[in-house]
């Protein structure tokens, strides 16, 4: 048993020494040097980027919902740690820091592999049983390596880091195990030999193993084409209907006449069509360039805000017994005519005019307001975050949109201009057999009224106003393409 030695001076009255942080047997080591560390940092750092970067290229194309909604969770969460991390770089006495700077070449193949690999089989093994455990194991690695007082800012954010990694770790084994056969794993057995070859020629993702400095770079197999972004937005076979545009649900929550119990349904289909949010958003990330960082930060928090938003209309639904896949015909629309007809410039510009609420009467404080006469807390509870979270937005789009406009005037006509121009294919949509525009709501509401012992509203049962010519802000569309 190695022996113990005791300290030349006590602490007084036996209180914690050094905080608590280490005993001073521990704090004794050395640790490893400042340039040490930012090495391993910078790695963290690059890691974080690429993850970042991989989950924003595919939201959009990404059909199956969870998946959608997880890339959107994990790119925030890698924007936030890389901030971080970023920011302890730029405390260690390392200007100019160099953070867009590749730490190997070999790193470079291995993310580019993960980005462009057609197959999400690939790419949830790519990054959730390659890169984000061989993070976390660098993490390990460096809180066990470094020196606990000396480093203990850097020791804090990697703890902090670990925590989110391991849930996120968590989720991605079940989904590998959810939805990557046996038969998959053999055939992609060498493509993930080569992120392995990857990873031992960069010396691990943190570069503490044998780093192998003047070798080429391992051969690339997907990565030998370029990335190509694709902003269309997919769905899997729960969003049948993705261009119904039969039921106007602004229409109906600002109608005074209807009842606020069955606004409150109507705005469960709001908050859940908001999946096309973060389909448009992720577009605008990922095309476009040479922004601050914080731009990325701030903005994929209100990508993740806007997945959120989604979930609690999903939860919503779920609680009142409804399956909306059946029921609600969730449309792509939205997400569809921005990214395909409008720069990410302009995209920007159609968030921020839609944030600002315009209508006073169609503000997020009217939604909760209707949720709390509807007597529901769970919809109260949803919209007095989902209020919150959009005055969050406001300031982002102030900061990232609005601050590059000549006046906040100019910042807002822009954006309504920027809408107007968007031809909405309601008639070619039909023709062409892609949706008939079916107005779903009458079931939906009769079904719902029959689970919770209600009696249907008439009004409400006979509504059939749709967007045909109308923007959700209520104000008339462009004639049809």
């Amino acid at each position: 048993m190695k022996h113990q030695s005791t300290p030349a001076v006590q602490s007084y009255k036996n209180l914690p020494p050094l905080i608590g942080i280490a005993s001073f047997e521990e704090a004794a080591k050395p640790g490893l040097s400042v340039e040490a560390c930012v090495k391993r940092i910078k790695r963290f750092h690059y890691s974080l980027w690429r993850i970042h970067q991989i989950c924003i290229a595919h939201i959009a194309e990404e059909p199956v919902y969870e998946l959608k909604m997880a890339f959107s969770m994990h790119a925030h969460l890698t924007a936030e740690l890389d901030t971080l991390f970023r920011t302890r770089v730029g405390e260690m006495r390392e200007p100019p820091l160099g953070l867009e700077k590749s730490q190997h070449p070999a790193l470079d193949v291995f993310f580019d592999e993960i980005l462009t690999t057609p197959s999400v089989e690939e790419r949830l093994l790519g990054l959730y049983d390659k890169a984000f455990p061989a993070l976390r194991e660098g993490l390990e690695r460096y809180i066990s390596e470094s020196h606990p007082l000396a480093d203990y800012p850097s020791l804090r954010v990697c703890r902090h880091a670990l925590l989110d990694l391991e849930e996120i770790c968590a989720w991605g084994s079940k989904a590998i195990a959810a939805l990557v056969s046996e038969d998959q794993l053999k055939e992609s057995a060498n493509w993930l030999a080569l992120l392995d070859v990857c990873l031992a020629s960069a010396g691990g993702l943190d570069g503490t193993g044998h780093v192998m400095e003047n070798a080429e770079a391992p051969i690339r197999h997907y990565s030998s084409k370029s990335f190509v972004f694709d902003g269309t937005p997919r769905r899997d076979a729960r969003f049948p209907d993705p261009f119904n545009m039969g039921v106007n649900a602004e229409a109906f929550l600002y109608d005074e006449d209807m009842p606020s119990e069955a606004k409150v349904l109507m705005m469960f289909y709001k908050r859940l069509r908001e999946i096309d949010v973060p389909e448009m958003m992720s577009s605008i990330l990922y095309e476009t360039q040479g922004k601050p960082w914080a731009y990325y930060r701030d903005m994929t928090r209100q990508l993740w805000d806007e997945a959120r938003h989604a979930m609690m209309g999903e939860v919503g639904f779920v609680s009142e017994g409804i399956d909306w896949p059946r029921l609600v015909m969730i449309n792509s629309t939205w997400s569809h005519c921005l990214n395909a007809q409008l720069s990410p410039k302009e995209r920007h510009a159609v968030l921020y005019f839609i944030e600002q609420g315009l209508m006073p009467k169609t503000g997020k404080r009217h939604e909760w307001v209707v949720s709390q006469d509807a007597n529901n807390p769970l919809a109260t509870t949803f919209q007095d975050f989902d209020w919150a979270d959009e005055v969050l937005h406001a300031r982002i789009g102030r900061d990232w949109y609005v601050a590059d406009m000549p006046t906040p005037k100019e910042a807002i006509d822009y954006g309504d201009e920027c809408w107007a121009k968007v031809l909405v294919g309601w008639n070619d949509w039909k023709k062409e057999g892609l949706t008939e525009h079916r107005n779903w709501w009458p079931e939906l509401y009769r079904t719902w009224c029959e689970k919770s012992g209600r009696k249907p509203d008439p009004q409400a049962l006979a509504f059939k106003e749709t967007y045909e010519g109308k923007r959700p802000d209520l104000k008339t569309l462009p004639a049809s393409a």
